[in-house]
């Protein structure tokens, strides 16, 4: 599928973010792990979601999503083994490791695997901290990637695990209170600390004892703890906000963003901030959050705590007067892409003046053109280059457009509302 888009002199109206994919994917795990029924309103229903649903039934969770809210019935933290010996997280990357702690938890063997794009990303450092405490994780093809085999269980002890990527402390985190024995954990090289805050919030929310440094390097978790059924709302998804946010900033449009929460732990709520630092004006009222964008100024942004922000950001930077860094992300990388390179190489097509670092990007103000970019199957990467197209002079034709699906269905439907020129062409 492709997005065709055409410059789009302002926007208006009211954005409605979905639900967060981060939450709804630790409320299906953690709601498996329970003994008894959970209730999930308002949750994200997109691929990456329902990638965690099918591998929890395949696990033993009894999982109804047909009403309005979504219903589990755990499997009391001993899950069962899948009928194939098999789970295909497809795209996933949240699901895949949060579910390799799940499946350390039996007394069986089991291969988890997931789609070209899954498969290149390094899981390795997971795998390690799980054999540290007692499981059995290999990779498959031994290029510390997926596809894995896992056979628990775990017992609990020392381990210490590399957080290039958050989720791999996550996932220990969730697993470890469900151990035979205390398990302490030290974390090294840690990113994207607000992730690992929103795991910790859901543990304190289910009484789960654990003892943590101010730092988040080092835990402490008791074993032979248990999960308890739940009734929880998932909140706003501040990633996806991210696009009718700076998609507002860039075409001086006042857009009204509803369903976000403030005192949430998500890290990229800090988009706020930098869009204002950069001279949106931005409003917090009862109805929701209102922007109206202006004239843009560069910044210098540490995107460590919110690397899901880099395609939207870039995009940004590209409209800010002088020169915008987006710096010290470099795990970036090792998302669905390499959206350092994607990025740089697809504005890059569009007449940006952009270069990349190690670790980020350096942006100056630049003139877009409408070109054929290539979306990369990346749901970030689409959106972000479809705002590019709203500012770009002609028209802009953007490939893999059906990957926005991954975690958010409804981006289209709500660009087109909001006023954006985008039409679709089925191949």
């Amino acid at each position: 599928m492709k997005f065709i888009v055409k410059k789009t002199k302002s926007l208006t109206g009211t954005a409605e973010i979905p639900g967060s994919k981060s939450h709804t994917i630790r409320a299906i795990v953690i709601a498996s792990l329970a003994q008894g029924q959970s209730k999930i309103f308002k949750p994200l229903e997109s691929e990456d979601t329902m990638a965690a649903v099918n591998a929890c039934k395949c696990l033993g969770a009894e999982i109804n999503t047909e009403k309005k809210y979504w219903t589990i019935k755990g499997f009391s933290g001993t899950p069962l083994i899948p009928s194939s010996g098999y789970l295909d997280l497809k795209n996933s990357g949240t699901s895949f490791n949060l579910i390799c702690g799940v499946v350390s938890l039996g007394h069986f063997e089991v291969i988890l695997d997931g789609d070209n794009s899954l498969r290149s990303r390094p899981v390795e450092p997971l795998l390690t901290a799980l054999r540290n405490i007692g499981a059995q994780a290999v990779s498959i093809n031994g290029n510390g990637k997926p596809p894995v085999k896992i056979k628990g269980r775990i017992k609990g002890g020392e381990t210490t695990v590399d957080g290039i990527n958050s989720q791999f402390l996550s996932s220990l985190l969730i697993s470890s209170p469900l151990a035979d024995n205390n398990t302490e954990i030290t974390a090294v090289n840690l990113h994207e600390k607000p992730y690992v805050k929103m795991t910790l919030r859901w543990l304190d929310e289910q009484k789960i004892h654990y003892e943590k440094n101010e730092d988040l390097s080092h835990f402490i978790v008791w074993g032979n703890q248990s999960y308890r059924p739940f009734k929880k709302r998932i909140p706003g998804d501040w990633s996806s906000a991210t696009f009718p946010l700076v998609a507002a900033a860039i075409t001086k449009s006042e857009i009204l963003i509803k369903g976000l929460d403030l005192n949430d732990d998500q890290g990229d709520k800090k988009v706020i901030d930098y869009l204002r630092n950069a001279g949106a004006v931005i409003n917090n009222s009862p109805e929701g959050i209102r922007i109206k964008g202006d004239l843009l100024k560069g910044l210098e942004i540490d995107l460590n705590e919110t690397p899901d922000a880099l395609p939207a950001l870039s995009v940004m930077g590209c409209m800010a007067e002088g020169i915008t860094v987006l710096k010290n992300v470099q795990q970036a990388r090792i998302k669905e892409t390499d959206r350092i390179s994607v990025m740089s190489e697809e504005l890059t097509k569009m007449g940006a003046d952009i270069k990349e670092m190690e670790d980020g990007l350096i942006i100056r103000k630049s003139n877009l053109k409408g070109a054929t970019v290539n979306g990369h199957k990346d749901h970030r990467v689409v959106m972000a280059l479809t705002l590019a197209g709203l500012i770009a002079e002609g028209t802009t034709i953007i490939t893999t457009a059906e990957s926005v699906s991954v975690t958010f269905p409804g981006f289209l439907e709500m660009m087109k509302n909001l006023g954006a020129n985008i039409e679709v062409v089925k191949e």
